[in-house]
């Protein structure tokens, strides 16, 4: 899977010690480009680490989902593998969502104001 976003926020790296040994893990909010805008967090571990970049730069991200049960508990996490930087050239080029055709072409919208909040 790929998503084009911004990264917005990159939080502390996390080490720990589990029955497999040392682990890492740093996490980043990634907002994506829609026309409504959704905040992801995605986790980067072990060698994966140098794939975060500075905050504020647009990267198109490639990832994996996945879940787990923990005591009938399920877990996901949003695994990237790749992070490309797109520069301004490339960000234009990311197609602008579609206008709601229904809104833009509503009938009531020449109807004259009756007082109705809706």
């Amino acid at each position: 899977m790929e998503v084009i976003g911004k990264i917005i926020e990159i939080l502390p790296a996390q080490t720990g010690t589990s029955a497999r040994g040392e682990w890492k893990r740093q996490d980043f909010i990634l907002e994506t480009n829609a026309q409504f805008p959704k905040k992801i967090c995605m986790a980067n571990w072990g060698d994966k680490l140098d794939l975060t970049i500075d905050a504020s730069k647009t990267v198109k991200v490639y990832f994996d989902v996945e879940s787990r049960e923990y005591n009938g508990k399920w877990y996901t996490d949003i695994k990237p593998w790749k992070m490309d930087i797109m520069d301004k050239q490339e960000n234009s080029d990311v197609p602008t969502p579609p206008k709601n055709e229904v809104a833009d072409s509503a009938p009531w919208d020449n109807e004259p104001d009756n007082g109705m909040p809706f």
